[in-house]
């Protein structure tokens, strides 16, 4: 089969891979119909490299059964599928580790994702347990499907959370998290949705996600137009997704009295904080929640069967986020456009399609 492999900082190679094979009778082989790329793909390539050398990548993908092991019992050949890409102790033949006794497999001391020491998703086939494998509604497409990993991984992180109806939700950094972080916000029952990036192009989308505000740090003060949407309360929660260590540091003063703030972004350096934001932790008496993966017990988690169901009776729109549709053999090229990309170029959601657009 074709696949991209990821050698070394910017190495990144569409050719020839092995084909998985069954190797437990719990497992399934699934065609891969979409996959796409994650921010910390980007950062992967960018920055850190692979975890092994020329190992297939990716992790966000849906496909079709076409095989499965014999003590497979409720995946059947032919089902189409979100794939869960997360792998715990039970999946790599080690001794239960202390988390994952208490199903909190987020948390597991072992846990790993495919495309990181285990074949990815970027490619013409995948093997996964059957236990990874979220069936698709008919009437949810490929791409949806593919995308519901990013999103758990969203809703894991407001789970961490109080949020509640009628709350004000500030999300910093509108980049895929970003935009999903004000999808589910809405979808929460937040009222008043603040967006702050430093690209009017991500700002436009994400009014177009839901935000009902929105602030380009680059041209605005931007905790005095918190303060001035919300009549100096500032914000109930408080969602850093840019994964930036400037922003890492300044969310803490965008969170009202009593309010939280929750990390989804990945800054990969060290965060420098200021006595005025790291006073208001203390002064305000802020909740501070750290948020890590897509799953939960029971497994994958509720997070994805909810995340299903919303795009099955029609809540969510995933979409249009999209911007790029492309053949899987243009990988390098695109991951290296995105890499030394203009501050006016915009990405939204890259898709992959192994097969032909």
């Amino acid at each position: 089969m074709r696949a991209l492999k990821l050698y070394g900082k910017q190495d990144l190679r569409y050719e020839e891979a092995e084909k998985p094979q069954l190797k437990k009778p719990t497992d399934v082989l699934i065609r891969v119909k979409a996959v796409g790329i994650c921010g910390s793909d980007l950062s992967r390539y960018k920055k850190l490299g692979p975890y092994v050398s020329g190992m297939v990548w990716g992790h966000e993908f849906s496909g079709e059964v076409i095989e499965i092991g014999e003590q497979v019992k409720h995946v059947s050949i032919g089902d189409r599928v979100a794939g869960a890409p997360c792998l715990t102790c039970a999946d790599l033949d080690v001794e239960e580790c202390y988390y994952c006794k208490k199903s909190e497999f987020a948390r597991c001391e072992n846990l790993t994702v495919i495309g990181a020491r285990h074949g990815g998703a970027y490619a013409e086939y995948i093997r996964l347990p059957e236990k990874n494998c979220v069936p698709i509604p008919d009437s949810v497409d490929y791409e949806s499907a593919a995308m519901i990993e990013p999103s758990a991984v969203v809703v894991h992180g407001y789970y961490h959370t109080n949020i509640t109806a009628g709350d004000t939700v500030v999300v910093v950094g509108c980049g895929n998290i970003g935009l999903l972080s004000i999808k589910f916000a809405k979808i929460f029952g937040a009222t008043k949705i603040i967006a702050v990036d430093i690209a009017d192009e991500a700002l436009k989308m994400a009014e177009e996600a839901g935000a009902s505000h929105t602030i380009n740090s680059l041209k605005e003060e931007t905790l005095e137009r918190i303060a001035a949407y919300t009549g100096g309360l500032m914000s109930d929660i408080v969602v850093e997704s840019a994964g930036s260590p400037i922003t890492s540091a300044q969310v803490f003063a965008y969170a009202k009295k009593g309010g939280g703030v929750v990390f989804m972004g990945i800054p990969y350096a060290d965060i420098m904080i200021e006595r005025f934001y790291f006073e208001k932790i203390v002064r305000s008496e802020l909740k501070v929640w750290g948020a890590w993966s897509c799953v939960s017990a029971p497994f994958p988690g509720k997070e994805w069967l909810t995340i299903m169901s919303l795009l099955e009776n029609g809540q969510l729109e995933l979409k249009s986020m999209i911007t790029h549709r492309l053949k899987l053999s243009e990988g390098p090229e695109i991951f290296d456009t995105v890499t030394h990309k203009k501050p006016e170029d915009n990405f939204g959601k890259i898709m992959f399609f192994p097969e032909e657009v």
